[in-house]
């Protein structure tokens, strides 16, 4: 390139000949002998006065800009897509000393790269890659699942709920107080009986107060053995005098009564002989879940049901159970372990 034959232009503007006045942000360049081609490296905006395209000038071949990127669309690269300048020609004003390029560079809309980004390649790229904005998934909270091991509920013992205090009295009974159930020619007189008045529990869990006839000798005893049933909540049916059923012991059972002295004779096999029930000494607890089984024979007939004793139910008499161990405390006997077994059966003379 000859000394004088090029100007480069460059910083706020440069002014040439009459006034034109050719202004850019960075211009690099080069005319080169009568061929003048100017090469655009990087441009911001030039301003030429009207005058500055009049005659024909050597062709601008322009450097390609790089087609500005969406920042939601586009990825950023270092190729370049030629966008053409779209002027046709540039040229000098006539009569002016020296040859001035006078060199318009227009902004193209989008089409400069980050200034801090290298200088684009001079290969363009056959195309620019778009990317399809990415969408950012909410975060998914875990799911909640449930656990499949057991959970353990600690288990606590629940005292029963406190009712009325036991009460028990025992009190001389008269000949016209047993009724049906005493008579002259009995085992026993009626001043060497007692009436016991005293608390139970009844099935309905709820407590009552029911009376027995006994011999005043085992009074205590009785009174001891129903105190620790209550104590125990052991249910019992009803607790009332036989006289009440007129001494009859079938009826008295049917009902499921806990009763005590009645003079009778002892329903059993052999010969005819005096229950211990005739002196006194003799009670026994909630029939139907307590029958008698003689022979073949199930007393009351509402007990067949509980024949089998191998399922435990409330009321019923068993080695080991309330009822037994309550009677055993005081010497008591128990007719379930006789060969024909009486399980609401218990006296003091075990017979």
């Amino acid at each position: 390139m000859a000394a004088g034959e090029a100007d480069a232009v460059g910083g706020a503007g440069a002014a040439d000949g009459a006034g034109s006045v050719v202004a850019a942000a960075v211009v690099v360049g080069a005319v080169e002998g009568a061929g003048e081609v100017v090469t655009v490296v990087d441009t911001r905006l030039a301003v030429v006065d009207g005058a500055a395209a009049r005659e024909p000038v050597p062709s601008v071949a322009a450097e390609p800009h790089a087609a500005r990127t969406s920042p939601t669309t586009t990825v950023p690269s270092t190729d370049r897509t030629v966008t053409p300048l779209p002027w046709p020609d540039v040229g000098r004003r006539p009569g002016t000393s020296g040859r001035t390029l006078a060199v318009v560079v227009a902004v193209l809309l989008g089409a400069c790269s980050d200034p801090a980004s290298p200088p684009p390649s001079t290969v363009p790229s056959p195309s620019t890659a778009v990317i399809a904005p990415t969408t950012t998934a909410a975060p998914v909270a875990p799911a909640t699942v449930a656990s499949t091991v057991p959970t353990v509920v600690p288990t606590t013992t629940v005292a029963p709920v406190a009712g009325p205090a036991f009460t028990g009295a025992a009190s001389a009974v008269t000949a016209a107080e047993l009724g049906s159930s005493w008579r002259p020619g009995c085992p026993v007189a009626p001043e060497d009986l007692r009436l016991l008045r005293m608390s139970y529990w009844g099935f309905d869990d709820q407590p009552h107060v029911g009376a027995l006839v006994v011999a005043a000798s085992v009074a205590a005893a009785v009174l001891e053995v129903f105190h620790t049933l209550y104590d125990q909540r052991f249910p019992i049916r009803r607790m009332e005098p036989v006289d009440v059923y007129g001494a009859d012991d079938d009826a008295s059972m049917a009902v499921d009564n806990t009763s005590a002295f009645n003079c009778r004779p002892a329903v059993a096999e052999g010969p005819p002989h005096w229950s211990n029930h005739a002196y006194g000494l003799a009670v026994d607890v909630n029939p139907v879940e307590n029958p008698y089984v003689l022979g073949g024979r199930v007393l009351p007939p509402a007990g067949a049901e509980f024949v089998d004793r191998s399922v435990y139910r409330p009321g019923m008499a068993v080695t080991g159970g309330v009822l037994t161990s309550a009677f055993a405390a005081v010497g008591w006997g128990w007719g379930g372990t006789w060969s024909n077994p009486d399980y609401q059966h218990f006296s003091s003379t075990g017979g």
